[in-house]
């Protein structure tokens, strides 16, 4: 199955607020039922497990409104892995007006930090938005700013995930989610391609993780 770049409408802010909301009820109700809160969490948990660490200094990229972070901070905190988030999106509206994280508006591309700011850069569901040489380009720029490892989580291109985008379309509650959930999979990139990405940008190690239902997990470690 060929990658098609598609535009996604919530990328743009293309609907009405309440066309808007709704989306992001059906991006909630994915990450909750179809593996992505549950892919996150294994992630930071590895990070945890690899390093012997138990306190990280988080950077969130491409975050919205930090619902997917937020909810798997607050799983792994009850378990003694307390994780210190700093959420980053490139329209600061995207982020949520209020709560305990810190919020940075920034270009993914040129982050707006020193290196090794933090033990961790991680995103979810933000990869498959970027051509191949931003995704190089991006994973150059996470791996600069991380002391540690950058965690990526995101959907996997498959034909039968892309039937099944389709398939869902009834269920959805925005006619933006109608569209943006095959385009998202007809964008995504396969496991493969995202390991070449991160070993160009110079991980010193690239380990992936595929989980429930066409989601990946990747831990690319920062050559020290």
């Amino acid at each position: 199955m060929k990658r098609r770049p598609t535009r996604e409408l919530l990328d743009d802010d293309q609907g009405t607020p309440a066309e808007i909301a709704g989306s992001l009820r059906d991006l909630r109700w994915f990450n909750r039922w179809f593996g992505g809160i549950a892919t996150v969490r294994r992630l930071f948990e590895n990070a945890s497990r690899i390093t012997g660490r138990t306190c990280f200094a988080v950077l969130e990229v491409g975050a919205g409104d930090g619902f997917l972070v937020r909810t798997v901070a607050t799983e792994v905190g009850r378990s003694g892995l307390q994780l210190e988030v700093t959420l980053l999106d490139r329209a600061a509206s995207h982020l949520p007006a209020n709560g305990w994280m810190r919020k940075v508006g920034g270009d993914a591309l040129r982050l707006p930090f020193q290196d090794s700011s933090f033990d961790l850069v991680s995103c979810s569901l933000f990869l498959h938005h970027l051509s191949p040489q931003q995704a190089v380009a991006f994973a150059h720029e996470a791996l600069r700013v991380s002391r540690t490892a950058v965690l990526v989580h995101d959907l996997i291109r498959h034909p039968i995930h892309l039937a099944f985008a389709y398939a869902g379309r009834p269920l959805y509650h925005s006619r933006i989610t109608r569209h943006d959930a095959p385009a998202s999979v007809w964008q995504a990139y396969t496991t493969p391609e995202v390991v070449r990405f991160f070993r160009e940008a110079g991980a010193a190690d690239v380990q992936v993780q595929q989980q429930y239902f066409y989601r990946m997990g990747v831990l690319a470690r920062k050559a020290q």
